[in-house]
């Protein structure tokens, strides 16, 4: 019997596998206006969704990041990749590390962009109320948005990634994977691994901050390092997409 797999936008065909994992509010498509500039020959790259997301919206499950690092490995061992590098986006940082958890001789490199460290967001109760509101309503979902860049984009952008959150995610996925990411620490599990590590960090983040890589990435994997990006907020993928691929690819290619 065939195993199911999870949806997923392959590009490139190069010996260097990277895997990407996206943000809450995202989907493989965030990735999309980084195709373009990636080296193609030197990578191959998997944009992967997770179930209740994307080209895997219809596949249920207990939507779980533990769930998600069983996807991604039955995915890599379809695809032959005995070892690949993870890059994962705001949520698709706690994703990583699970993947990382489970198969850690499987994984060369992480590359976090906007990343949630592996102690969460550490919402408080109130906060925590804020972001289940956007389950079911769009426009609290572009206000989170427009925070989290800075409040200095025009509203036809976060009003955009909205729409497009709520079309191509399922609302108990987006709920479950919610309290995971905000609230779940699971730090003391990753603290002195060896993977190397590379966050990057929009400077007009108002919470994925540097001060916050350095008490928590930094702190917990020896070999992290941090990169600003300038002119970013929390979606350099959609921002500064040039400027990402540039200094993703210049750090994977140190392998």
């Amino acid at each position: 019997m065939t195993q199911a797999l999870n949806g997923y936008v392959q590009v490139g065909a190069g010996p260097r596998k990277v895997l990407a994992m996206n943000g809450w509010f995202g989907s493989a498509d965030d990735w999309h206006a980084l195709v373009p500039m990636l080296d193609t020959d030197s990578f191959t790259y998997v944009f992967f969704d997770y179930r209740g997301y994307g080209r895997s919206r219809e596949r249920d499950g207990a939507f779980t990041f533990e769930e998600a690092a069983h996807d991604v490995l039955a995915l890599a061992d379809h695809l032959g990749w005995e070892r690949f590098s993870l890059i994962g986006h705001s949520m698709g940082g706690v994703a990583i590390q699970r993947v990382l958890l489970a198969a850690p001789a499987r994984i060369e490199r992480m590359a976090g962009v906007c990343a949630v460290p592996a102690c969460g967001s550490r919402m408080d109760d109130a906060r925590l109320a804020g972001f289940r509101a956007a389950v079911e309503d769009v426009e609290r979902r572009a206000a989170i948005i427009a925070f989290s860049t800075g409040n200095r984009l025009v509203p036809r952008f976060s009003a955009h990634l909205a729409r497009e959150s709520q079309r191509l995610s399922r609302a108990d996925a987006f709920a479950s994977f919610l309290p995971q990411w905000a609230a779940n620490d699971f730090s003391a599990q990753v603290e002195g691994n060896t993977t190397p590590v590379r966050l990057f960090v929009g400077e007009h983040d108002p919470t994925i901050t540097a001060d916050l890589m350095k008490r928590t990435w930094l702190a917990w994997y020896p070999n992290a390092t941090l990169e600003m990006l300038a002119n970013a907020g929390h979606y350099p993928m959609h921002e500064t997409p040039a400027a990402l691929a540039t200094s993703l690819e210049n750090w994977l290619k140190e392998a």
